[in-house]
């Protein structure tokens, strides 16, 4: 068995910034145990499987797995694959069945291997819990309690299809000197795979407004988390945001030398979140061939 893959950075349109991705673009006839094989083999955050859709009028199925677990929606891999669809195609708007629901990106081609994509949640972002150990979080973060917090927000469990922990800090100060303590990590974030998206305002900055890090999922810290971002919907439109619509920029993985862009948009009307969507660009830095003979 010969399978072709291609190498795409995400959330950038630089070769060897952003978020790595791994495509396999003609994935039908894998079972669940050789994706999440293949996965493994690839070791990046997220792979990303490209299969025939079930409704004829979608443009593929997507199948997203970490070398340890399968994921029902992600941002980086959800982008990445319809840039990856998008470049080989003509079509502007790319349909793709995910088992969180189905998802449709808004395509927009740069060059022969950029592209930008964009897409509604699936599911919008629904709180799940309060997050009141303030100790507890400063511990597990390495910072002090005063560190935790910034301008109204305050620190909350959300999902728009994968949990995470939502933490506001003071500055991208206290962003940057986050140091994990392991003992302390799976008790304090306890819930479902013990994820923690910590954040900030950066209004000193002038090509973002928000400025993020995410550790858990059993990959350490990730350079740029799309399914984060959604989550953060939630909490910024419940805390903050008033009626009407609002647009963000978020960078994420700087610490990590793999500098991510987001973009974030969301609308409330009748103190109800309505509409909630996330974008970024994804570039073709590789291909090869998987010989599984």
């Amino acid at each position: 068995m010969k399978l072709p893959y291609l190498i795409l950075d995400v959330f950038t349109r630089n070769a060897l910034k952003g978020n790595a991705l791994a495509v396999v673009p003609k994935a039908d006839g894998l079972m669940d145990n050789e994706m999440q094989a293949i996965a493994r083999e690839f070791n990046l955050s997220e792979t990303v499987f490209i299969c025939k859709p079930q409704n004829e009028r979608n443009s593929a199925a997507l199948r997203i797995f970490t070398p340890y677990q399968e994921l029902p929606f992600a941002g980086h891999p959800t982008v990445g694959a319809a840039v990856t669809l998008g470049l080989n195609s003509r079509a502007s708007a790319i349909r793709m069945e995910e088992k969180v629901g189905l998802v449709t990106a808004l395509f927009e081609r740069i060059d022969r291997r950029t592209g930008e994509a964009r897409f509604t949640l699936p599911r919008l972002p629904l709180r799940i819990a309060d997050l009141p150990d303030r100790l507890g979080i400063a511990q597990a973060l390495g910072i002090e309690v005063e560190d935790i917090g910034c301008d109204v927000y305050k620190p909350a469990v959300f999902s728009a299809g994968v949990t995470f922990h939502l933490i506001p800090v003071r500055d991208a100060a206290v962003l940057k000197r986050i140091t994990i303590n392991r003992s302390a990590w799976n008790e304090v974030f306890h819930h479902e795979h013990h994820s923690a998206y910590v954040f900030t305002l950066t209004p000193e900055e002038k090509d973002n407004d928000i400025a993020a890090r995410m550790f858990g999922m059993d990959i350490g810290e990730d350079p740029g988390t799309g399914s984060a971002a959604a989550a953060l919907i939630g909490l910024l439109a419940e805390q903050a945001i008033g009626t009407g619509q609002s647009d963000f920029v978020l960078r994420q993985g700087h610490e990590m030398g793999r500098p991510c862009r987001i973009t974030m948009q969301l609308r409330k009307e009748n103190d109800m979140l309505q509409h909630g969507a996330i974008g970024g660009q994804a570039v073709v830095v590789g291909e090869g061939v998987l010989d599984l003979d």
